[in-house]
């Protein structure tokens, strides 16, 4: 199974707020970005040796971080996750927070990491995601949790090339635990084509492909060359409608093959690609009925309060 989209609404007053509520199924939720304040506490105490204790400060923000401390966390977050142990008490963790939020399907994605210096390989990286989401479902927990590895641009072809291995693996041996690939990491490092050749082998094998594609202006080129494949979803698609509206090819091609778009409202009015909720992209899929689904991205910056924000704007 491979959400497309599907997602559905409900009135109801939230804190005397009339606002839609979603019966949540969350799409775009990065691992990393997904560990709570709470969980890296954990972690911390686990490694006293580290000297990230002064970062405290930055990890009880939560939420009222600025971009430049959330790129605080991710850094704090790959020291304290550096063994299989570490990345399977992140996905548990992970997974119970986010049912406890109301979701009720969930796709994790992550980059499968390496440390040398703990004897932690990638293939031992996915196999700790995947034993938390195994654990919580034998916990009984009412979730159903699917997982995507991802390929970070910053690794280039030939990485991504070993990454598609080993997700064809995984494919075949957890079944449709293991949907697919995801392509983020810096959009403004390497081109889309770099990237071509091991996508179009994943979707040769079976593999959904969720493509963060236009997160930044000036990449037509690119984002024309990875809708040729074309992905089963766009992460985030920012700089899709810019160029001209229903005139735009880009825009028209999204269109003709009706491919949904996951859109991170809170991700990217933060992370200052679009200026306001108001004057988010979202306004543009939703008046035309596309297909699009909102997600939280990274809770820590948005849980469910995002919806009231939305609905406010």
């Amino acid at each position: 199974m491979f959400i497309k989209l599907k997602v559905l609404l409900s009135t109801v007053n939230f804190r005397g707020t009339s606002v839609m509520q979603f019966l949540i199924r969350e799409l775009h939720a990065h691992l990393n970005g997904s560990i709570s304040s709470v969980t890296m506490k954990k972690l911390m105490a686990q490694k006293p040796d580290l000297e990230i204790q002064n970062e405290m400060t930055v990890i009880d923000k939560g939420q009222k971080r600025t971009l430049e401390e959330c790129f605080q966390m991710f850094h704090m977050i790959h020291q304290i996750t550096t063994r299989p142990e570490d990345i399977f008490l992140v996905t548990k963790d992970v997974i119970k927070e986010f049912a406890a939020d109301g979701v009720k399907y969930l796709e994790l994605r992550s980059t499968p990491r390496e440390e040398k210096t703990t004897g932690m390989t990638k293939r031992k990286y996915v196999e700790a995601v995947l034993q938390g989401i195994s654990a919580c479902k034998e916990e009984g927990l009412d979730i159903d949790v699917r997982f995507l590895l991802s390929i970070d641009r910053r690794g280039g072809p030939v990485v991504a090339k070993d990454t598609v291995k080993l997700a064809e693996e995984f494919f075949l041996s957890h079944g449709e635990m293991v949907l697919g690939l995801d392509l983020s990491g810096d959009p403004t490092v390497g081109h889309g084509k770099d990237f071509l050749e091991s996508l179009s082998e994943a979707r040769q094998s079976g593999l959904k492909l969720a493509l963060h594609i236009s997160e930044v202006p000036n990449q037509e080129e690119e984002t024309r060359l990875l809708l040729g494949l074309p992905p089963d979803r766009i992460g985030h698609g920012s700089f899709l409608t810019s160029a001209a509206g229903d005139s735009c090819e880009l825009v028209q091609l999204v269109r003709q093959h009706r491919i949904p778009l996951e859109l991170c409202l809170t991700s990217n009015v933060k992370g200052q690609t679009t200026p306001s909720y108001k004057q988010h992209h979202f306004g543009y899929w939703y008046i035309i009925g596309h297909p699009v689904v909102l997600c939280v991205r990274f809770p820590e910056l948005c849980t469910s309060m995002q919806w009231v924000q939305i609905t406010q704007s």
